[in-house]
């Protein structure tokens, strides 16, 4: 007698409701607190009101690697990965006029988002530390324009 799977192939439906593909066999898998902390970092810097993660001279360093076009996606984030849970801590520098604490609060938001969903461990806390405000320099007028007429 010839077996027949009732189960259908991995991916193919029947009726409305998806098939998960199958779980191959045994194994382990860890994810780095380096790959937590670039998730983490890059949902941070999406929040309107960051002006840059980090602080003091790594914001220097930053600049410099952002002008040759390389980018630290974990500068300012450090994260503490366990079995299941991940602890985030995270510095950044905030653009002058953004409510601090609503800005915090929207980037615990955004960074516990981003690891449930995309990395899929349990965040239990996402600490934000503003240590700068970033005032942008004052706006000079080209030849010929008035000051009043560059701030306009």
């Amino acid at each position: 007698m010839e077996y027949q799977n009732p189960q259908p192939k991995p991916g193919v439906h029947r009726g409305t409701e998806p098939v998960p593909a199958s779980v191959p066999g045994p194994g382990r898998t860890v994810i780095s607190e380096t790959a937590v902390a670039k998730v983490a970092g890059i949902a941070a810097r999406a929040v309107p009101g960051v002006y840059s993660l980090g602080s003091g001279p790594s914001r220097a360093l930053g600049a410099i690697r952002d002008a040759v076009g390389s980018t630290d996606h974990a500068a300012g984030v450090r994260a503490e990965v366990g079995e299941t849970q991940v602890a985030v801590d995270i510095s950044l520098v905030a653009s002058y006029g953004t409510p601090l604490h609503s800005l915090a609060n929207q980037v615990r938001a955004a960074v516990y988002r981003a690891v449930e969903e995309l990395v899929g461990l349990q965040v239990i806390e996402v600490n934000v530390e503003v240590t700068d405000v970033y005032v942008p320099p004052p706006v000079k007028p080209a030849p010929g324009q008035t000051e009043r007429e560059a701030l306009l």
